[in-house]
């Protein structure tokens, strides 16, 4: 999810200068740099599929408990997609729940927007390409990060935080987001059709109990292998859902209904 509009610290008025995989940068967060912590308060966080299912595993709640605890809905820019946000406390500095003054409580598991920081990924914005991508530098005055002197390429950098990973497993929800912006304006979803997104890249848990306790494997002609994968594997759960969402959507893919 990209930083430059839908999450992260607020960056209005700086145009972003693109780089690309193999641009340097110095950078380094730990507990003794002043700043520490801070960047985790005042953010706006859009949460990707993968993030729900590692932090509702982390937390061993269900996908909806987690969604009603720590989320709030949102309609996606130009998209008209539902997605939601991190819910932060009520607090004056308006902090992550998860953030304490040492660290983060989750942090092996922590959004992907979090493994970034400081660096913004326009994927949304920018269709990401198989080669460089288009990232750029979150500017917030108060980190210190950069006087550091660990140097990065943004490649390594994504390698390091993990996310790398996040991204590939949430490239298919990534794609449906671009390709649903590419649409005219007029060109409205139903209610049902985003309600069927939403359950489908957030309440994993619900999608489950959609797909094997409804008649929905009665309707579609799905092999015997791919029910196995996705009844073990919430990952593999997550891409057929966005297949399927796809074929929903855009009505593209090979989704095919029972005679």
């Amino acid at each position: 999810m990209t930083q430059s509009e839908n999450s992260g610290p607020d960056t209005t008025g700086i145009d972003p200068v693109q780089l690309n995989k193999k641009s340097t940068f110095t950078f380094e967060c730990h507990k003794r740099v002043k700043c520490f912590t801070r960047c985790c308060r005042g953010i706006n966080i859009v949460l990707t599929p993968y993030d729900i299912i590692r932090l509702k595993n982390r937390m061993q709640i269900s996908s909806n408990e987690f969604l009603t605890i720590y989320t709030k809905p949102e309609l996606l820019e130009k998209t008209d997609l539902p997605v939601v946000t991190l819910k932060l406390l009520d607090d004056e500095q308006e902090s992550c729940p998860f953030v304490r003054d040492d660290g983060c409580l989750v942090y092996t598991d922590r959004p992907s927007s979090c493994r970034y920081y400081p660096l913004g990924v326009a994927s949304l914005s920018h269709k990401e390409g198989a080669d460089d991508g288009f990232y750029f530098f979150v500017h917030e005055p108060h980190c210190l990060g950069f006087d550091e002197k660990k140097q990065w390429t943004v490649e390594k950098w994504r390698q390091d935080q993990g996310v790398d990973i996040h991204d590939d497993i949430n490239a298919a929800w990534t794609d449906l987001i671009v390709h649903k912006r590419s649409f005219p304006k007029n060109v409205m979803l139903t209610e049902e059709a985003k309600k069927m997104f939403f359950m489908a890249s957030y309440n994993i848990d619900k999608f489950k109990d959609f797909v094997f306790k409804s008649t929905f494997l009665e309707r579609y002609d799905i092999d015997s292998a791919t029910i196995e994968a996705i009844e073990q594997d919430e990952i593999e759960l997550l891409r057929f859902g966005m297949r399927w969402i796809k074929f929903l959507l855009f009505k593209e893919g090979e989704f095919k209904l029972k005679q």
